[in-house]
């Protein structure tokens, strides 16, 4: 199945490319620029694309992002540290990002005779990002069936939605990705911070899973005491 992937340049996207170029036909990967605080992750997306040989097209949406304001990932606000399932997490949403990003995935997917979008979003984005729960990816999926019907057959593909980072990074293992050419951290510094909340997740992922972790955190401790913080909130 002919199949775009959305790819930020993360460990969850990075892996589900390299799982599509193994089980399905990689036909490119599609990232956006939306004026996050850095552009790091697009270097990695675009270092994936070329591993894979396969186009890559960043989407120049900044104009959009600037509109989208309220968020750490976007506006002179400090990224929190800590646990996704603490509060304090939810300023950095990006509102309605990913059925933004999505629908223009899904324009290009049909103007290119693809014939599914990939997606990473999973279990674990549910507490904190309302676009990324089962019930959204569903109804987004309907959506667009509406929006091509009798112009293109598109699918979305999210194998991750009910699963793990645990399990991505399983996934990932199998898949040959190289977990060390992805980039996760929200603070874009030399190295992943170790300390927000995409860094502890990935650094519990690894754990969990009992994989090797490549990546250099500038507080590679900090996770645990996060996680115990967030049991005990």
């Amino acid at each position: 199945m002919k199949t775009i992937v959305v790819c930020s340049g993360g460990l969850d996207s990075v892996s589900l490319a390299h799982m599509v170029s193994a089980q399905r036909k990689l036909t490119g990967l599609v990232s956006f620029d939306y004026g996050q605080r850095h552009r790091k992750e697009l270097d990695y997306a675009a270092l994936c694309a070329t591993r894979l040989g396969v186009p890559h097209d960043i989407i120049d949406m900044r104009g959009i992002g600037a509109a989208l304001t309220g968020s750490a990932l976007t506006d002179d606000i400090a990224v929190p540290d800590g646990h996704y399932a603490e509060d304090t997490m939810r300023v950095t949403v990006v509102p309605n990002r990913n059925a933004i990003m999505l629908s223009v995935a899904y324009g290009i997917a049909a103007a290119r005779g693809d014939q599914a979008v990939a997606t990473a979003v999973h279990g674990g984005d549910h507490f904190i990002y309302p676009d990324c729960r089962p019930d959204f990816t569903q109804a987004f999926e309907f959506m667009q069936y509406m929006a091509l019907d009798g112009y293109a057959d598109v699918s979305l593909y999210t194998p991750f939605v009910h699963r793990t980072k645990a399990d991505i990074v399983t996934e990932g293992q199998r898949h040959n990705t190289p977990f060390a050419e992805t980039w996760s951290c929200y603070k874009g510094g030399a190295h992943h911070c170790g300390r927000c909340g995409t860094c502890v997740e990935r650094r519990e992922a690894f754990d969990l899973a009992g994989v090797t972790d490549p990546t250099q955190y500038e507080d590679p401790d900090f996770w645990a005491e996060a996680i115990k913080r967030s049991i005990l909130a």
